[in-house]
């Protein structure tokens, strides 16, 4: 199969991913509204085409937090990824590291932070959930520091947990329960039980052994539901930045009064993001949300995005909606279920390659002019 655009990844790891950790991906929260229009209301921003350029010497290199990097985009904190290839979170990482732009483990992750920190050379970030055991969310936050992360991306909308319908039909865990289902998920993908073979990482490698009372696998699943905390408030943001003493990055934000106290808070950057739309379904799509939010903030912050970027179209059209830079999940998680790191690779360059030539049939040699100019704005309309 030539791989061309990301729906290309999509449909391969279709194929070669067991349904539940597919599907992790590939799902919304109830009836998943919220998770189709994040990708759809991308396709109602139409762009204006220019001519007679010189488009030469063209370049997409910015920075994000102060730090230098070769494209706008980032990879953002994704669950499950070691259970979409073998050592998946590692493997993500060091293609980030090879084409300079930045990583985020999530607290969920199957690969640790120490896994991760082996297998790379220069920091990535880490996205922290906060628990009701805040001892233990401490010491993620210390550990992060010990392994040179370069940013804490704290993630605002997780204090009650989405209802996911496919992952309760599905019964996903790590490593997956054994029973009727999952095995006919599993042994219809024989090429990747064989290469779980490989690894030893088959669970939250962040959690256990580390949370009390989860030194086994037995443990696990009810403490993580009884973990995420309804309590989380503005105050805990300010112990985490005071714990933390690095870059702090609030993710979760779609309203502009929320922006306003993540700028108050003092932290660095924040993200426009409405969990993929696997948390409140009927919010606005992540591109609807952006605007508002850069029109309220972004003279005083760094406001970043994520939700429904499959292309570098997509890219170009959150750039000149204002945002700094955009977070990358599905899309490439899609390549690390198709190919492990050459999929990752493969998704970071159709991104690239779509962006560098959208960006240049709209007229413009550097990523840091576009703007709202270079939007249709009678289609904006749509989204508001």
């Amino acid at each position: 199969m030539q791989v061309l655009e990301i729906n290309d990844l999509k449909e391969l790891a279709r194929r070669r991913v067991p349904r539940m950790f597919f599907e992790y991906v590939d799902s919304g929260s109830f009836t998943e509204s919220t998770y189709r229009a994040n990708e759809a209301e991308f396709k109602k921003i139409k762009l204006h085409q220019r001519v007679a350029v010189n488009l030469e010497n063209r370049s997409l290199a910015t920075t994000m937090i102060g730090n230098d990097v070769s494209m706008p985009v980032a990879l953002a904190p994704i669950g499950f990824g070691g259970m979409q290839y073998p050592n998946g979170e590692m493997l993500a990482a060091q293609v980030c590291e090879e084409m300079g732009i930045p990583y985020t483990l999530s607290t969920m992750s199957i690969c640790s932070i120490e896994d991760v920190r082996s297998a790379t050379k220069i920091p990535f970030w880490f996205q922290l959930y906060v628990m009701r055991d805040r001892e233990f969310a401490g010491s993620l936050i210390d550990r992060a520091k010990a392994a040179g992360c370069g940013a804490l991306v704290l993630t605002l909308d997780l204090q009650v947990l989405g209802q996911r319908h496919k992952d309760l039909r599905n019964g996903i865990a790590a490593p997956p329960k054994w029973n009727l289902s999952t095995a006919a998920q599993l042994l219809s993908r024989p090429r990747w039980c064989l290469s779980m073979l490989t690894t030893r990482r088959h669970t939250f490698r962040n959690i256990v052994g580390h949370a009390r009372n989860v030194g086994d696998l037995g443990r696990l699943a009810s403490w993580t539901n009884e973990q995420f905390d309804p309590a989380l408030s503005w105050d805990d943001v300010e112990w985490i930045k005071n714990r933390w003493g690095g870059k702090l990055i609030l993710k979760g934000i779609q309203e502009p009064e929320d922006a306003e106290l993540a700028v108050k808070s003092g932290a660095d950057a924040l993200v426009v993001s409405n969990h993929g739309g696997r948390q409140l379904d009927g919010a606005l799509s992540s591109i609807a949300a952006l605007g508002p939010v850069v029109d309220r903030v972004g003279d005083r912050i760094e406001v970043y995005m994520d939700g429904g970027v499959r292309s570098g179209q997509d890219v170009v059209k959150a750039l000149a909606l204002g945002a700094r830079a955009v977070f990358l999940g599905r899309a490439y998680v899609y390549g690390l279920g198709a190919m492990g790191k050459k999929g990752v690779r493969t998704a970071l360059e159709i991104i690239r390659n779509e962006l560098d030539i959208t960006m240049a049939l709209c007229g413009e040699r550097d990523v840091l002019n576009l703007g709202r100019h270079n939007l249709v704005e009678a289609t904006l309309a749509d989204l508001r």
